[in-house]
């Protein structure tokens, strides 16, 4: 593997760079290199990447599956296990290490079939996420996070699925939940829906990425993970795609989600409709939006800025809850006007939001 850092090169054991003699080592170990060639800073960041690899999009490839990592050495080796357990067997694994101060790097090392992005300061899921679907090749793009896993059909089931199915653009499938070791029943608020799902999208993302199986080219057509948000990005991306395209659910139990950790993201941010708000708002502003579609965004957006006003207020936060208050109010001015006069009052504007966003 080709370890490229700006204009030096790590090549097949050789490093060489202007200045520097090449040195010959034995393989291509990224804590080696950093050893060997000292005069690089620590706080720079390295990208293992092959440019003689072919990126296009592949057409005897199916799936690329995406796995992006932050400190998560306690569980990843069993989430690419699971990978590497399919019966299904036409893909490649693209792991995003998002700057990880763990076991990772060491980790990744078990897995040379794995194509490994390294960087060294820590970007965010959604940075590490979009990077994977930057280097994917394959027709058709899964997520795996990394504290969970696969069922061994789960790949042979949704491939499967969309050759049935060509009109099929994605699919999700049904999960089996762990927390704190102890498997329990997901509430009836998270049962799954197929085809026009973006209303039930509204409330709460039930899409798990893990779970999900999607054409490349419909990222293209919605866009990437939105780096903006901390928590939910997941949720703002199934809004834009339930906006556009159908989605197929397989009611089949193809994922196992693990819980209850520390180091999850529901676990660190409190408030999560907050983000959920802002996504909102973002796919308000979209012309495509059918009048139906536009109407439940109102709904959805009147009731969790009134929860959030009242939760602020509740907290002593009087900016926080003078935000949504406000909010509140003017999507419910929007909500009860008719047609395209509805356009005519503006939404909150985006850096209102991202503020409100600041814990």
């Amino acid at each position: 593997m080709l370890l490229i850092w700006e204009n030096r090169y790590f090549v097949k054991g050789f490093i060489t760079g202007s200045g520097h003699r090449e040195t010959l080592v034995k393989s291509a170990d990224y804590t080696l290199f950093r050893k060997l060639w000292h005069p690089l800073d620590a706080t720079e960041t390295f990208e293992f990447y092959n440019p003689m690899e072919n990126t296009q999009k592949s057409e005897n490839l199916t799936v690329s599956v995406i796995i992006p990592a932050f400190n998560r050495a306690w569980c990843l080796e069993t989430a690419l296990r699971s990978v590497w357990g399919q019966t299904f067997r036409n893909f490649e694994v693209i792991v995003v290490d998002d700057g990880s101060t763990d076991g990772t790097p060491i980790l990744m090392h078990q897995f040379p079939q794995v194509r490994v992005h390294r960087w060294e300061d820590n970007r965010g899921v959604s940075a590490a996420r979009n990077r994977g679907i930057q280097m994917a090749r394959g027709q058709w793009i899964c997520f795996l996070d990394s504290d969970d896993q696969w069922v061994e059909n789960k790949l042979q089931v949704q491939v499967d699925w969309m050759q049935v199915h060509p009109e099929c653009l994605a699919c999700y499938t049904d999960e089996i939940w762990i927390r704190n070791g102890v498997r329990v029943n997901p509430k009836n608020k998270h049962r799954k829906y197929s085809g026009d799902i973006f209303r039930q999208c509204l409330p709460l993302c039930i899409i798990s990425p893990s779970s999900i199986m999607m054409r490349a080219s419909v990222l293209e057509a919605i866009g990437r993970f939105d780096t903006d948000l901390a928590a939910c990005e997941d949720y703002d991306l199934w809004l834009r795609l339930a906006s556009r395209y159908p989605v197929d659910f397989i009611p089949e139990k193809l994922i196992i989600k693990t819980g209850g950790h520390a180091d999850q993201l529901s676990q660190k941010y409190r408030g999560m409709d907050r983000f959920r708000v802002y996504a909102l708002e973002k796919i308000l502003k979209q012309d495509y939006l059918s009048p139906q579609h536009r109407a439940w965004v109102l709904e959805a957006l009147v009731e969790k800025c009134s929860i959030l006003h009242i939760g602020y207020s509740n907290r002593g936060k009087h900016e926080e809850a003078y935000i949504y208050e406000q909010a509140a109010e003017q999507y419910r001015r929007m909500r009860d006007r008719q047609g395209n006069e509805a356009r005519e009052i503006q939404p909150i504007e985006k850096e209102m939001l991202l503020h409100a966003l600041e814990d």
